[in-house]
């Protein structure tokens, strides 16, 4: 495959400057604000499919962010792979913390830093790239399918309704996504599971107004106390999850499935280095490795409530809120999992207050079959390129959408990512290595061979 590294060399500045042209554009799904930047991406991905070699390619309208989708079909009688990827990203607050433009993209020690750099524009733009390779040098294998959309990183709403309304022309045999991490560069490895998601948003309010703590502190119990009292409640002295019911349906993993991903290298002293924490947390009689992987979790992902602005106001606040996230592994279902936290939190609630509690978005956990011949056409590309057999591993996000292809086009995806779990996604100064970017384009078209080869066997 001569003919696709010399191309990639040929080209590879080019791909760059076209991977940080499309992180300038602030495609934020989750507010409003950026609606015409999202639209704007939307428009730039699809010129970015036709310049790469699709057939035809077009931005499909939602009712929310648009679709944007493509395909190159050499052949109907070969295979076809489905690429899916997103182009919106989180919000990049807070903004302060930015060493760099969130959506000013530089390049430093090797790393481009920018929102979307690694999730999942560098790593969608892989695959747009690895297109152009196979497609320029006339040696694409199969046929190849791009769906990328524009709501991911608020729960894919509107995907399902796609899904359903295309399963004809989004017809393929697997897919494909990038949109996960390896262990590292020395260590590669491929993701074959990942946990599912229930969304919470919670608000306690108290009196009918914000009071004077002197006048009413004391007597009138305080929302935002009464919250983190009520979080608080949520784990045990194990750090165990105390919503009855919650654990009923987990999915238990033999010894000698815990002893395998324990077996993934790990250096407990450098990942608290690494994180600037005296030491870890988490649910006993786990190791950090089976926490981030194979058990669920709850976490307030943000808490806010009564005066925080410069300076002092004694005030006891009307309200408190909680945004709640729990992750989800095998067996447990998203829509029953946010029941049982509703009922468990409006039964917590002490009378002098009151409660009301909304479910934002949910996907559900999934495993990949490591045994399939999508898997390992995924393996064998990284063997070709890397040198080394991957790991396989369990990832602690969650990608709802993955169980939504099983259900409604009946499709197993491949979780081939490239990045790297210290790449700060959702966080100020997210990164992604020029190497692995680089890497990745070098191996997806391997993947696309191998897969090809082996369809049918």
């Amino acid at each position: 495959m001569q003919a696709w590294k010399e191309y990639q060399t040929q080209n590879k500045d080019r791909f760059l400057d076209e991977l940080l042209d499309l992180l300038r554009i602030p495609s934020v799904s989750a507010d409003s604000k950026y609606k015409e930047d999202v639209a704007r991406c939307a428009d730039a991905v699809k010129e970015h499919m036709l310049k790469a070699g699709c057939d035809t390619a077009e931005v499909c309208p939602t009712a929310g962010h648009p679709i944007v989708y493509g395909e190159k079909i050499i052949d109907p009688a070969l295979p076809t792979i489905l690429v899916y990827g997103h182009y919106d990203v989180q919000p990049a607050d807070p903004l302060n913390l930015w060493t760099s433009g969130p959506f000013e993209p530089v390049i430093k020690d090797g790393k481009i830093y920018a929102r979307g750099a690694c999730d999942d524009k560098g790593q969608m733009f892989m695959h747009i790239k690895a297109l152009e390779v196979m497609a320029k040098t006339n040696s694409l294998p199969c046929n190849v399918k791009v769906m990328i959309e524009g709501e991911e990183e608020v729960g894919s709403s509107n995907l399902g309704k796609f899904l359903e309304d295309n399963k004809q022309k989004l017809k393929a045999d697997v897919v494909l996504v990038s949109d996960t991490s390896m262990i590292s560069m020395e260590h590669p490895s491929i993701e074959s599971g990942l946990r599912g998601l229930a969304y919470m948003e919670v608000e306690v309010t108290g009196p009918n107004r914000d009071l004077h703590s002197g006048v009413y502190g004391g007597a009138v119990a305080n929302p935002a106390t009464i919250l983190c009292q009520m979080i608080a409640s949520m784990h045990d002295e194990n750090n165990h999850i105390t919503i009855p019911g919650f654990y009923d349906k987990v999915l238990e993993l033999t010894e000698a499935e815990r002893k395998a991903i324990n077996n993934a290298p790990f250096d407990l002293t450098e990942y608290k280095d690494e994180l600037g924490v005296q030491d870890t947390w988490g649910e006993n009689g786990y190791t950090t490795l089976e926490r981030t992987g194979i058990r669920p979790t709850l976490e307030v992902n943000g808490i806010w409530g009564g005066y925080t602005g410069e300076g002092a106001k004694t005030v006891l606040p009307s309200k408190a809120n909680a945004k709640i996230s729990m992750r989800l592994v095998p067996n447990q279902v998203s829509d029953e999992i946010s029941d049982l936290f509703k009922a468990h939190f409006e039964a917590i609630a002490p009378k002098n207050v009151t409660v009301k509690v909304t479910a934002h978005h949910g996907g559900e956990p999934v495993v990949t079959p490591t045994d399939s011949p999508a898997y390992k056409a995924a393996a064998k590309a990284i063997q070709t390129t890397f040198g080394k057999e991957p790991i396989p591993t369990r990832g602690g996000g969650s990608i709802p959408i993955v169980a939504l292809f099983e259900r409604t086009l009946g499709l197993k995806t491949v979780l081939l990512g490239f990045g790297l779990d210290n790449d700060n996604i959702h966080s100020p100064n997210e990164k992604y290595d020029v190497f692995n970017y680089y890497k990745g384009i070098e191996t997806i078209p391997y993947f696309h061979k191998y897969f090809a080869e082996s369809f049918g066997k």
